[in-house]
């Protein structure tokens, strides 16, 4: 700790910056400064000033007014908590950057307005929930981050802390307790506590946690006047808890939270004491995920020795589709693995061996974009400044501390996922199936290496695949930004001009709407039916700006009716023009490099940015007299999704995947019934795809991904020619070095002493490494028990985005390289969208984080997410009027539960999803709707009740029939992966049935009924209790756990868990009887034309009596 001196007055000439500071043991701005002077880049020294009255004083000599001061060179002074503070702290303190800055200042205000006067008053009721809402806001924040600025401690985080310790060490138990507890997040690792610029500032620095004692000789001595004021303060506050506690008894608003459980659970939550009165989200979902992972139900060897063991109740295995290892929750996730987790639950649940195994991916481009962007943030370097191994390093260290995030938060969602058999794709077992894989298949002639027209970034410097390229459509003439650029590119324009004909004064005017590209031109297109150009057939034109001789070829491609019937090639530039410059054997001019700048092209364009080259070429176009007009024309633009570049398609030497005999076996597995691809209709854009493949491009030049294995060998032998980097022949793989050197020594028929090898710098395309993951996580090519047993997997479930990228390539890899189908059926489910039909854009401000819709969030909440995303000015204010329009008052807290049951209840096969908030609530309360019915069950049931049997009477039978209807209802539904008609089925039994109509029913016989009559009705009610929360489980999770913990148990050996007691089947419930149903419907259909006619009519019990004779 930094020492302090007393000074009774005034300072002598300094040698460093002396800190005056009060001695008042709750001065919490004292901590908030001397944190930052801890880290200042000249250590101050610090003076105790003794305590004069109120307010607290600087020295004489200082002309400003309060403490603490800092004077920093003889006679300059700064006073006040904030200024000093950010004085004194380093830059590392401050934030990063100018947003960093802004965001740091932000919290320092917000701190300093909101939670510090709060704070102080903690001991006064309204100050307590002032101090409650400023606690929400950061509960709310801390949420999914570490720190409250970027990705290291700040002074943010500092100042917040600091404000919150005066209420901490008073009333933190009545405060700081879940789930509200974001100082013990700041203090306990997360925050201050345990960082000192990657060293320590400990807990005593940062003040006493609640009824801690200081340790001997550091407390300073306290005067009369202090004591007899902090024995005020206690009998204040002994009183005010009094008051408050009384309060909350007399009112019912003690709210119970229950302590999340710890890594080792031997028990589940304590369920022995009363349920609180009302369903709370927080108080059911924070202790049963520990439990039920640590009991091992998740896994598939639960319930018996070896997974290979033969189940009669079958085996179902299923891989999540992995998550980007950058990425975190969104509402395509939480769909994703609501449906997922149903299927899974209720596969266990019927007894089955089950397999849910969890992964991530490496994401080539977007991790290595993320830690770029770091590096230049925290050093100033780039990728290249440190080299390829250690910036490889780099990615590991943040995947190692920022990667598993994405695990965490698929925990929040309940995810019943077999955690020990995670898997990584950058994992050791993993990369050897990804090299094993690309030397069989290179081997094998399928991998082969050549030169042609990829999707190149130029801010990436690298091939992107087509699932990256974003088609930004525009009407006309738009204005875009494009990286790299100070002024927005024009696009959408049609650009006419014309070629001179070679020894003629005639022309042939061509349009285009990338009129740069025409340095590159290599010939004239017509159509060969065209009547407009019959006559030049076979000339050519003469290139304005290079000399070169165009031919005039005739292709079908050219459309007569666009433009002028004309149109420039540039083979090297553009995907149809490059086909049409194969047909006809046209040369391929490349005339813009990796960075997007022109070369191969005569001054002055020589050098210039390709579209900054843009205006150059019209005006030189015009300067000649050959331009003729522009206009708009709609048109598509692709951007890179990762850099929002506009992708530019260029000529590299890359390898390829040789997909024609790959598709025709994956398309011929399905229309041969062995794989079946659900909902059906996806099955046409299935064989659209594998009947029109093109070959795959499977390299990419990154540094974060699997190195290809393949070596360019260069022969020190005279009678060996050097190759070249497109000949195939001079590429070897090799799982090793040593093997590839041997390769090329057979090939050339050479000593290996004579070989010299070149790795290939690319790395593979991820969704490569992604094609392998059925077997790859099974430890493939070796053989191994759960390889065995879980391969071929039972069902893919994913997003029917990524059908081709992503479902085609698992199965054409897994036929090739096993044999044998990865799954044997595929579920596509729908895309989420807003509540109005639109696509989730964060510019419009309707992306909702699940986690939001589970804990509930502010619409400042919301706004101040906005402020963390990378939109432009423009963009965030358009989103704020998104947000206000449709939370207006936030979004309220819903829970894991409702959301759950909301996105199944709503995922109708076939058709997008319009997700309404108010929709979630509604299923929130439905749970509450559960809580209060198991809560009558359990006081009906009684202490110590055993279900015995007993005679039924009808209105029995009839809730008995009706639950046979909904497990019959929902268990077709499952199979048939009707998601809403099982979750209408069990929402229905429980709202329409068992709680509108048959509780009603039974509060008189419990009331007043015979023994048996009672003893029916309560076997009865405990038989629906049961049959129902199971129907619920695979959807509702912990409610349904919860709940079920409360009933008490048929046998004495019944399974300990909701998780793994088996599901209500048709066999056991097979009590329907139509007659009855019928007859009961007729009463019920008296009732509510009875409840009608008293509402139309306003009857009520004091004015009119309606009966029914």
């Amino acid at each position: 700790p930094l020492q302090g001196t007393a000074l009774p007055s005034g300072c002598p000439a300094l040698a460093m910056p002396t800190l005056y500071l009060s001695l008042h043991p709750d001065n919490f701005q004292n901590h908030r400064v001397l944190i930052a002077a801890r880290y200042a880049p000249t250590l101050p020294e610090v003076v105790e000033l003794p305590e004069q009255g109120l307010p607290l004083q600087p020295p004489a000599s200082c002309p400003l007014p309060k403490l603490p001061a800092l004077e920093s060179q003889p006679g300059v002074w700064v006073s006040g908590p904030a200024a000093v503070a950010h004085l004194l702290a380093p830059e590392w303190l401050r934030g990063q950057g100018p947003a960093g800055g802004a965001l740091v200042r932000q919290w320092v205000s917000y701190a300093e307005g909101e939670i510090a006067p709060a704070a102080c008053a903690a001991v006064v009721e309204q100050a307590v929930a002032e101090l409650r809402r400023a606690l929400a806001v950061l509960d709310g924040h801390l949420k999914l981050r570490t720190y409250l600025v970027d990705e290291a401690v700040t002074l943010a985080d500092v100042t917040v802390a600091c404000a919150l310790l005066l209420p901490y060490k008073y009333v933190g138990a009545q405060l700081f307790s879940p789930p509200h507890d974001p100082l013990s997040q700041l203090l306990g690792g997360r925050g201050v506590t345990g960082r000192k610029k990657n060293g320590c500032v400990g807990p005593a620095d940062m003040g006493p946690a609640p009824g801690s004692a200081p340790a001997p000789g550091e407390a300073p001595v306290k005067s009369a006047s202090q004591l007899k004021k902090e024995a005020k303060k206690k009998e204040k506050l002994e009183k005010f808890q009094q008051k408050k506690e009384k309060s909350q008894q007399q009112q019912g608003e003690v709210r119970e939270m229950r302590p999340a459980l710890g890594a080792l659970c031997p028990s589940p939550a304590d369920v022995t004491g009363p349920m609180p009165d009302a369903y709370s989200p927080q108080y059911v979902e924070a202790a049963w995920y520990p439990w039920w992972e640590s009991q091992g139900f998740f896994k598939p060897e639960y319930g018996r020795q070896r997974v290979s063991e033969r189940n009669p109740e079958g085996l179902f295995m299923m891989c999540i589709p992995p998550p980007n290892v950058t990425g975190s929750l969104h509402l395509g996730h939480a769909l994703t693995n609501a449906i997922q987790d149903a299927l899974t639950r209720w596969h266990r649940m019927r007894g089955e061996t089950t397999l849910w195994n969890p992964g991530c991916d490496h994401a080539g481009i977007a991790t290595q974009v993320v830690v770029e962007k770091k590096l230049w943030r925290e050093r100033g370097q780039t990728r290249h400044d440190v080299g390829r191994e250690a910036f490889v390093r780099e990615v590991w260290k943040w995947k190692n501390e920022k990667g598993d995030r994405i695990y965490h938060q698929l925990k929040k969602l309940g995810s019943s996922m077999d955690w020990d058999r995670a898997c990584f794709t950058m994992d050791p077992k993993l990369s050897y199936a990804v090299q094993e894989a690309f030397v069989r298949l290179h081997e094998e002639g399928v991998i082969y290496r050549s030169k042609r027209l990829v999707n190149w970034s130029c801010t990436l410097h690298s091939a992107i695949s087509d699932i990256e390229v974003d088609k930004k459509e525009l009407p006309g003439r738009t204005l875009l930004p494009v990286p790299g650029y100070k002024d927005k590119v024009e696009f959408g324009v049609l650009v006419s001009f014309a070629y001179k004909l070679e020894d003629s004064d005639e022309e042939v005017v061509v349009a285009t709407t990338r009129v740069e590209t025409m340095l590159g031109d290599t010939a004239v297109a017509v159509h060969p039916q065209d009547p407009r150009y019959q006559h030049l057939h076979g000339k050519h034109v003469l290139h304005p700006f290079t000399g070169r001789r165009l031919p005039i070829v005739c292709d079908d491609f050219v459309d007569m009716g666009f433009g002028t019937g004309a149109v420039k090639i540039t083979p090297a530039h553009d995907h149809n023009d490059y086909e049409v410059g194969q047909r006809h054997g046209l040369d391929c001019v490349t005339i813009i490099d990796d960075s997007g700048c022109l070369i191969n092209v005569p001054p002055p364009f020589l050098g210039m940015k390709r579209f900054e080259a843009r205006g150059a070429v019209l005006e030189a176009l015009k300067h000649k007299g050959l331009f003729k007009e522009v206009k708009d024309n709609p048109m598509v633009v692709p951007v890179c999704s990762r850099s929002k570049d506009v992708v530019e398609p260029l000529l590299k030497p890359q390898w390829y995947v040789r997909c024609e005999g790959l598709a025709r076996g994956a398309a011929d597995a399905v229309r041969r019934g062995d794989l079946r691809i659900l909902p059906h209709f996806h099955c046409k854009t299935w064989f659209q795809w594998m009947d029109n493949i093109r070959d795959w491009c499977i390299s990419r030049q990154l540094w974060w991904g699997h190195r290809i294995p393949a070596y360019f060998v260069t022969v020190d032998d005279s009678s060996v020619p050097p190759g070249e980097d497109t000949d195939g022949r001079y590429w070897v793989s090799g799982r090793s070095e040593e093997e590839a050197k041997d390769k090329a020594a057979k090939a050339f028929g050479v000593t290996p002493d004579k070989i010299s090898l070149r790795q290939d710098e690319d790395v593979l395309d991820t969704w490569f490494s992604s094609g392998l993951f059925p077997f790859s996580i099974f430890g493939w090519p070796n053989a191994s028990e759960d390889l065995q047993v879980f391969y071929p997997g039972t069902l893919l479930e994913t997003g029917h985005d990524i059908l081709f990228f992503w479902v085609a390539r698992m199965v054409m890899l897994g036929l090739k390289l096993t044999g044998r189908l990865p799954f044997r059926e595929v579920y596509l489910h729908a895309v989420v969208r807003d509540a109005h039909g639109r696509k989730m854009s964060k510019s419009l401000g309707n992306v909702i984080d699940p986690l939001d819709v589970i804990s509930g969030i502010t619409l400042e909440g919301l706004h101040a997410q906005l402020l963390e995303s990378n939109l432009e000015p423009a963009e965030v204010e358009r989103a704020r009027q998104g947000q206000k329009s449709d939370y207006p008052a936030g979004i309220p807290e819903c829970g894991t539960d409702a959301l759950r049951f909301a996105l199944c209840a709503y995922t109708t096969q076939g058709r997008d999803i319009n997700l309404d908030v108010n929709r979630i609530l509604g299923y929130r309360h439905f749970c509450n709707k559960l809580w209060n019915a198991t809560k009558f069950a359990i006081r009906a049931l009684g202490p110590g009740f055993k279900p015995p049997p007993g005679p039924e009477s009808p209105i029995d039978r009839w809730i008995l029939s009706r639950l046979s209807l909904a497990v019959e209802l929902s268990d077709a539904a499952l199979r048939a992966y009707d998601f809403p008609a099982a979750t209408t089925a069990a929402y229905g039994f429980w709202l329409y049935e068992l709680c509108d109509v048959y509780l009603e029913c039974l509060k008189p016989v419990l009331a007043e009924g015979a023994a048996p009559a009672v003893a029916a009705a309560r076997c009865t009610l405990y038989t629906c209790l049961d049959a129902g929360l199971r129907l619920l489980a695979p959807f509702m999770p912990f409610v349904s756990e919860e709940l079920f913990q409360r009933l008490p148990r048929r046998a004495p050996h019944a399974p300990p868990s909701i998780c793994v007691t088996p599901y209500p089947s048709t066999q056991q419930f097979c009590w329907r009887d139509g007659g009855l149903e019928g007859s009961v419907e007729f009463v019920l259909g008296i009732v509510r034309a009875v409840r009608s006619l008293r509402a139309d009519y306003n009857l009520t019990r004091t004015r009119a009596n309606c009966g029914y004779q």
